[in-house]
């Protein structure tokens, strides 16, 4: 059971999400349910029994590893010093869209106020770039898979997701102005 338990920790550490026990014994490797939640049940005794700042949450029946509410003034500090501004955010996702992108069809995209986006995210370090004749190539930095906590391979389907989702929304508010 210990190995189990060190398992499920370490999912749900990698991962920093609520997960339903299904989606944790998969990432686990673990073909039983019972023995995730009796993993997770262990795990919260174990950081409740602590003087640590971890503990397990849960919500609607998915569960998740954080920092105890008493500590979240450190990680709203940490959090406030890579914050990232709208502007920059979107040349961001197209960067992670189009990767490896080319500084160019950025800025031919966003604008002139890119090369700021682009300077503040390789600054930050969320993106790498590297000379190619004129230009330059913009690649995504281990920093931006960890930040939002995205599984490389995964990228291009949760980007395709979200723009689908507001597409949608942008579908049904004009649709709801149209009938008014």
């Amino acid at each position: 059971m210990e190995d189990y338990v060190k398992r499920i920790e370490a999912v749900l550490f990698t991962t920093g999400r609520f997960m339903d026990l299904d989606e944790i014994a998969k990432m686990a490797e673990l073909g039983s349910v019972g023995y995730v939640k009796d993993a997770i049940e262990e795990l919260k005794k174990k950081y409740e029994s602590t003087e640590g700042s971890l503990t397990i949450l849960e919500e609607n029946g998915k569960f998740k590893l954080s920092i105890k509410k008493e500590f979240n003034y450190l990680t709203t500090k940490l959090l406030e010093s890579t914050e990232i501004d709208n502007a920059t955010m979107n040349t961001l996702a197209l960067i992670a869209y189009n990767r490896p992108a080319l500084q160019s069809n950025i800025i031919k995209m966003r604008g002139n106020g890119a090369y700021d986006h682009i300077k503040l995210l390789k600054d930050e370090g969320f993106v790498l770039t590297e000379k190619k004749g004129r230009t330059r190539v913009i690649e995504l930095a281990p920093k931006f898979f960890d930040y939002f906590d995205i599984v490389e391979d995964q990228l291009k389907s949760k980007l395709n997701e979200k723009i689908n989702q507001e597409n949608e929304k942008r579908d049904s508010e004009s649709e709801a102005v149209g009938q008014e």
